[in-house]
């Protein structure tokens, strides 16, 4: 009974995803500012800057959580040397 109900989840999730993209669509803004008629050469610049400012969301993200990735890697590698766990940097240098 499992596998059947397994199988039917699996079919209707493909007939999902196959589906879906018929009824997506841009978002207004973006359409309009590639469909409209752009005659100045500030307006010609739109389609440009609104490919920017999604490329700028899309990485925010990516931007974030390699920065706390970086932050917390330090914390943990700072905390290692305050144990006592690694020896310090330089330790092995003759003096």
């Amino acid at each position: 009974m499992t596998l059947t109900f397994r199988r039917i989840a699996a079919a209707a999730a493909i007939a999902f995803v196959l589906a879906a993209p018929s009824a997506v669509s841009a978002c207004p803004l973006c359409k309009l500012a590639n469909e409209s008629k752009q005659c100045g050469e500030e307006e010609n610049r739109r389609p440009q800057a609104y490919m920017y400012s999604i490329l700028f969301m899309l990485s925010m993200p990516a931007t974030l959580l390699t920065g706390f990735s970086f932050g917390f890697y330090r914390v943990w590698k700072n905390h290692q040397l305050i144990a006592g766990d690694q020896p310090m940097p330089g330790d092995d240098l003759i003096v």
